[in-house]
C-alpha cells in the first residue's frame, strides 16, 4: 500500500513538474505591446504628450458635414453622430507615441500567454456606467456576442479568431482564440466597445435609434437637434478620469457638432466664428481660402503639423465586380490617363506626393525589387503573381505636367487592344460582346469635381464614355456597402501594425460581403495568403517584410490607380486653446488640447476688430 502511495505520489509530482514550464509562461500585466514591451511602465503616472493638470471646463464647437440619424455607431444601417464614441469605452486603448500597444482601460490587467492563444482581461472595480451600475464581465460577453450577430460585418472579421468569450471571475472575462498564429489578437479583442446588457437586452440592437444611450465614457450626450447639432457635456462623475493612459485628456467640458449641407459652407461657417477648430483637406482651399483679416491678426491660427502617420493609399478605386474592369490590363491602362503631375501643379498648388504604396509613408511601404527573406517569400507564388513584382519597381505613370499626355495614352490604348478592346468610330468596343466602354466615377463630395473631370476628358480620348456623378453622403454610404458603383475615390487608410483589418480589406470572404472594406471586390488567393502572413508575423522584422510583400501584389495587380498624400495636419483654430508641450507622433492630439478661459473671453471682443 506504501509502495502505491509513493508511485502515485511521484506521478503527481512528475505532471506538475512537466506543467510547470507552461504555467511560467503566462504574463499579467497593466499594458500589451504587438512586439516589444510598452513604453509605459506599470506605474507610469501619465503619457509625455499629455498635460496632467489640464485645465477642464469650456466649450468648443467643431463640425460635420451632411447629417445623421442614429446614436448606434455599431451597426450597418444609418448614419452614427460625429464624437458618438465618446459615450463608450473599450477594454483597452491605446498610446499616440508607439507603434501598436495597448493599456487597459476598462480592464485593470491584461493576461496572455506566451503563444497568446488566449486572453483575459480584469476588469476595474470602479468602472461605471452612467446610470452608476458596475461595468460586468456579462456586459462584455454580451457585447462581443451581439457585435458578431447583429454588428457592422467589420466585426465579424476582425474577431473571427475568438471561439468563445467565458466568465471567469465576478471581474474576468477570458477570450479563447482558434489558434496561437494571429499573434495580434490579444491586442484588438481589448479593442472591443463594451455596451451595457441592461440596457440594450431587450431593445432592437439592428435597428437605428435617437433615443440617448447609456455608456461607461467621459461624456454624455446634453441635447441633439436630429440631423443637425449634437452637444455632449463632460461627465464629472466619470470613474476613469484618474486612470493614468487618461490622464489630461478629455477636458472640453462642452463638445458640440454642428453639420453643415457641404464643406464650402462648413468652411465660411469657420471663418465667421460659428467653428472653433477646422481640419482642411484641399489643397486650393488651404492656399486660397484663409487670406482673412482673422488670420491675419492671428485670431485665427493656420498651423501646418508634420506627423509620422502612415498615410495608407487614396485612390480612384476600381469595382472589379464589374466585367469591363476584371481585366488586369484594362485597370493598368486607364492609370496612364490620370495626369498626377499636372493635376498637382494646377490644381493643388504643389502640396502633394505621389502615392505608390498602400502604406505610404511608413517603413512597411515597398520599394525597390524584393530582396532577402521578402523574396524568399514572393517567389514560393512566382508563378501567380504578375511577373513584374520580380523585376519591375512600382511607381504610378509619370508625364512632364504639360498636359498633353499622348504618349501615356498610347501606351493606354496598347494596353487595351492587348485586353480585346479596339476603336470603332472612336468608341472603345469589346471585340468579343460588342459591348461600349462605359462607366460612371461616383464622388460624395463636389470639390472632387475638379480632379476628375480632366481625368475624365483623358479617358473619353481613349474612346470611353465616363459619368461623374455627386451624390449625398447617405446615397454614397449605402452603394459602397452594396457594391453599387463602377469606379469611387476611396481612402485605404492603415496603421503602423496591420493585422485582422486587412482580411476585412483585400480578403476574398470580404468581396461578398455587403458593408466590408473589400469595395475593391479582391478575390486573389495569393494575397489571401500573405495577408494571413501579416496576422502570423512574429516580430516586428517578419511584419514589416510580410507586409512589404502584401503590397507588391495589391499594386502590381493595379486594383487602384494611386493618387497623392501630405504627411502633414492641416489645421485652424480660433486662438481659445492651449496644447502640452509635446505633441503625440501619430495622431493630431486635440483630444489633450484645453480651453484657455482668458482667450476664450477675449476672443469675442478680439473679433469685432475685423468686422
Amino acid at each position: 500500500m506504501m509502495k502505491k502511495i509513493f508511485f502515485i505520489k511521484l506521478y503527481i509530482f512528475i505532471i506538475l513538474l512537466i506543467a510547470a514550464p507552461s504555467i511560467a509562461e503566462i504574463n499579467i500585466s497593466h499594458a500589451i505591446a504587438m512586439h516589444g514591451d510598452p513604453k509605459y511602465g506599470k506605474d507610469f503616472k501619465y503619457v509625455d504628450y499629455v498635460n496632467p493638470n489640464a485645465v477642464k471646463g469650456g466649450k468648443v464647437v467643431f463640425s460635420s458635414t451632411g447629417s445623421f440619424d442614429s446614436f448606434n455607431p455599431f451597426i450597418l444601417k444609418g448614419t452614427s453622430a460625429a464624437g458618438i464614441g465618446n459615450l463608450f469605452e473599450t477594454l483597452t486603448t491605446s498610446s499616440s507615441d508607439e507603434a501598436f500597444t495597448e493599456y487597459g482601460l476598462l480592464a485593470e490587467t491584461i493576461e496572455w500567454p506566451d503563444d497568446r492563444s488566449w486572453v483575459a482581461f480584469t476588469l476595474r472595480k470602479e468602472a461605471r456606467w452612467h446610470d452608476g451600475k458596475s461595468v460586468t464581465p456579462e456586459d462584455v460577453i454580451w457585447t462581443f456576442n451581439a457585435l458578431m450577430e447583429k454588428g457592422h460585418p467589420f466585426y465579424k472579421y476582425y474577431y473571427g479568431d475568438v471561439v468563445e468569450v467565458i466568465k471567469e471571475s465576478d471581474l474576468k472575462i477570458r477570450f479563447n482564440f482558434k489558434g496561437n498564429t494571429n499573434l495580434e489578437l490579444p491586442l484588438i479583442v481589448g479593442q472591443l466597445p463594451v455596451l451595457p446588457k441592461h440596457y440594450w437586452e431587450n431593445k432592437n440592437f439592428e435597428e437605428t435609434s435617437l433615443e440617448i444611450p447609456i455608456g461607461s465614457g467621459p461624456y454624455k450626450i446634453n441635447s441633439f437637434d436630429a440631423g443637425r447639432s449634437i452637444t455632449y457635456e463632460l461627465n464629472n462623475d466619470y470613474w476613469g478620469k484618474n486612470i493614468p493612459i487618461k490622464k489630461g485628456t478629455e477636458n472640453f467640458g462642452i463638445m458640440k457638432y454642428e453639420y453643415y449641407k457641404d464643406r464650402g459652407i462648413e468652411r465660411e461657417a469657420f471663418k465667421s466664428g460659428d467653428i472653433d477648430f477646422f481640419s482642411e483637406n484641399s489643397s486650393k482651399e488651404w492656399a486660397t481660402s484663409f487670406e482673412v483679416p482673422a488670420v491675419q491678426k492671428k485670431l485665427i491660427i493656420k498651423e501646418l503639423i508634420e506627423h509620422e502617420n502612415p498615410q495608407g493609399m487614396q485612390a480612384f478605386a476600381f469595382n472589379t465586380r464589374k466585367d469591363f474592369f476584371k481585366d488586369k490590363k484594362v485597370r493598368e491602362a486607364l492609370s496612364y490617363a490620370f495626369d498626377f503631375e499636372w493635376t498637382n501643379e494646377n490644381l493643388f498648388y504643389g502640396a502633394y506626393k505621389r502615392t505608390n504604396s498602400f502604406f505610404e509613408n511608413s517603413e512597411l511601404a515597398s520599394s525597390g525589387l524584393p530582396e532577402g527573406e521578402e523574396l524568399k517569400l514572393l517567389s514560393k507564388y512566382k508563378n501567380d503573381l504578375p511577373a513584374e513584382v520580380f523585376n519591375i519597381e512600382f511607381n504610378p505613370p509619370k508625364t512632364d505636367g504639360s498636359g498633353f499626355i499622348r504618349k501615356e495614352l498610347s501606351k493606354a490604348t496598347s494596353l487595351l487592344k492587348e485586353a480585346g478592346w479596339e476603336l470603332k468610330k472612336g468608341k472603345l468596343v469589346n471585340k468579343e460582346s460588342g459591348k461600349y466602354f462605359e462607366f460612371e466615377i461616383l464622388l460624395v463630395s463636389p470639390a472632387f469635381e475638379r480632379i476628375v473631370l480632366p481625368f475624365r476628358d483623358n479617358l473619353e480620348k481613349l474612346g470611353m464614355s465616363v459619368n461623374v456623378r455627386t451624390i449625398d453622403s447617405a446615397q454614397y454610404q449605402k452603394r459602397l456597402e452594396t457594391f453599387d458603383f463602377d469606379m469611387v475615390v476611396k481612402t485605404f487608410s492603415q496603421s503602423l501594425s496591420p493585422g485582422n483589418e486587412q482580411r476585412n480589406f483585400w480578403g476574398s470572404n470580404a468581396a461578398d460581403t455587403n458593408g466590408s472594406r473589400n469595395i475593391v471586390g479582391i478575390k486573389n488567393f495569393v494575397i489571401d495568403i500573405l495577408i494571413e502572413k501579416v496576422i502570423s508575423a512574429k516580430d516586428r522584422e517578419d511584419l514589416i517584410t510580410t507586409t512589404k510583400a502584401l503590397d507588391r501584389a495589391l499594386l502590381w495587380n493595379h486594383y487602384v490607380i494611386p493618387q497623392w498624400h501630405i504627411s502633414s495636419y492641416r489645421t485652424l483654430y480660433w486662438d481659445i486653446f492651449d496644447k502640452p508641450k509635446f505633441r503625440p507622433k501619430y495622431s493630431l492630439g486635440t483630444g489633450t488640447w484645453w480651453i484657455n478661459a482668458g482667450k476664450a473671453t477675449t476672443i469675442v471682443e478680439r473679433k469685432k476688430s475685423i468686422q
